[in-house]
């Protein structure tokens, strides 16, 4: 009888949780209306019912037969119901004569039911409750709940500590794509891992919102092609970038240079990785992968790839190679390879081992833990600078496309922008680091209380070496083709060579 159940169900429903959060209203829905549990099938396949019949008819339920035959299914296995004829059975059994066996089977949801009992509870390495259930939508009224009834009804508890509802997965028609659907593309995931690679396969999975129905389609692994060549990418950069870099292995207790950030960047994106840490960790517990994959896209296609990349490439490839605004950038772009390959462990499991083990030939990605937030809080002050910065970057962005078009310019570095701005939101700044956060050769400010920018071609002479035109080239006697900065560190490497 269910209504004996049924409290002390709905009172275990609120004791789970349930992700989505409407899967709790669903099944305690359908807790609330449902019928008395009819457990007999009459049915020639499936696990049979262990109820016996006397002469006259009467069923018989004996607690000592019935563990006489469990002794007997365990040896010899559940076909022995079947094998065994009536006249068989005192024997083996040691039954009353004329005694018979039923022929009706256990619902297959008890089957399925009792998997707590029967797999969870009987293993020592396994926990009891489970801690997340996973099924499909259609399981509220199938597994999700027929493992509740049995459980409340053996531990007046539900076996599971968290329940996950996924989506049906279908065509771009919303056709519903199943082993038993007319669907004539294949379906079988070793096909599209042989195809697009099982990182590509892994990265959908992690894209889509799963607790809806999920779109599938041949273009999607076009799509998102892209997406994780931008990701690959980005390490690819970060570990090149790290090649000179003074520590043994990423996996070590921390770097031999901790030369702290110097610059308003390497301070900005030191903080944004702090909020990629903090947001993926939480969708990580929470088992919103989408948003993982929505987070980290969006840190390595524009904060990363846009921005700073972009921004420190210059003092990367000429500063001298143990400057200390260098050895802080390689100290950022450290901090961030190392959480982007943990980050992304559970989703590009093959991409993260493969990045992470040029830095530690001798660990797994798959051994370490997430990467965790940095002691100090969220600098508010560099992110309304950078935020301010941008905007006028932006710009100047505008400016320069013209000058392009007019063909003043060839690029960016040949360019005397003209920044007219409020010069609250820039002071303090040095003119060398706003010229490389602009990406410019030459920046005059003017004070004004709108942004705007003007653009002509720098007079300064091109250096040679970092293609940047700067006041100092063609100043030196020795080396004239060289800015200064250039000039320094060509010296300092014949010095020591």
């Amino acid at each position: 009888r269910i209504d004996d159940l049924r409290a002390a169900a709905l009172d275990a429903i609120t004791k789970v949780d349930w992700i989505p959060l409407w899967g709790e209203n669903r099944i305690a829905g359908t807790v609330e209306s449902r019928p008395d549990w009819v457990i007999s099938r009459q049915r020639s396949w499936g696990v049979p019912l262990p109820v016996f019949y006397s002469g006259s008819g009467d069923p018989i339920l004996n607690a000592d037969w019935i563990r006489r035959l469990a002794d007997l299914v365990a040896a010899r296995g559940s076909n022995v119901w079947f094998e065994l004829c009536d006249s068989d059975l005192p024997g083996e059994l040691r039954l009353r004569s004329g005694t018979r066996k039923g022929n009706d089977t256990i619902d297959v949801w008890i089957d399925s039911g009792v998997s707590h009992r029967a797999v969870c509870a009987k293993r020592p390495e396994l926990h009891d409750p489970a801690e997340m259930y996973l099924e499909a939508t259609d399981q509220h009224r199938g597994w999700f709940q027929s493992s509740l009834m049995t459980s409340v009804a053996l531990n007046n508890r539900a076996p599971y500590k968290t329940c996950v509802t996924h989506g049906f997965v279908v065509d771009l028609d919303g056709k519903k794509i199943s082993k038993s659907s007319t669907y004539d593309k294949p379906v079988e995931a070793s096909h599209f891992v042989g195809k697009h690679g099982a990182d590509l396969v892994r990265l959908w999975a992690s894209s889509i919102n799963y607790t809806d129905d999920v779109p599938f389609s041949e273009e999607m692994f076009t799509r998102l092609g892209d997406t994780y060549r931008r990701i690959r990418n980005t390490l690819r950069i970060l570990h090149g970038n790290l090649f000179d870099f003074p520590v043994a292995g990423v996996a070590d207790a921390g770097p031999q240079s901790t030369t702290a950030a110097t610059t308003l960047i390497d301070r900005w994106i030191v903080d944004r990785l702090d909020d990629v840490i903090g947001d993926c960790r939480a969708a990580y517990e929470s088992f919103e992968f989408h948003k993982v994959y929505h987070t980290i896209n969006q840190f390595c296609a524009v904060d990363l790839s846009s921005l700073y990349i972009d921004i420190t490439k210059d003092r990367m490839y000429c500063d001298a190679a143990s400057s200390p605004r260098r050895r802080a950038t390689q100290l950022a772009m450290h901090r961030i390879y190392d959480a982007l390959c943990r980050l992304l462990a559970p989703v590009l499991a093959f991409t993260s081992e493969e990045a992470w083990r040029y830095l530690d030939g001798n660990a797994s990605i798959h051994l370490q833990l997430f990467p965790e937030m940095g002691a100090p809080p969220s600098d508010a002050y560099v992110n309304a600078v950078i935020d301010r910065l941008l905007k006028l970057r932006a710009v100047i962005g505008q400016a320069l496309e013209k000058a392009r078009q007019q063909k003043l310019i060839g690029n960016s570095l040949e360019a005397r922008v003209v920044l007219r701005s409020e010069r609250k939101f820039i002071d303090g700044i040095s003119r060398d680091e706003l010229e490389e956060f602009f990406i410019i050769g030459e920046l005059v400010l003017e004070e004004a209380n709108e942004p705007s920018a003007v653009v002509e071609r720098t007079s300064f002479a091109k250096c040679a070496r970092c293609w940047r035109h700067r006041e100092t080239v063609g100043k030196s006697r020795t080396r004239p083709d060289l800015c200064d900065r250039c000039e320094d560190v060509i010296q300092a490497r014949l010095s020591s060579a």
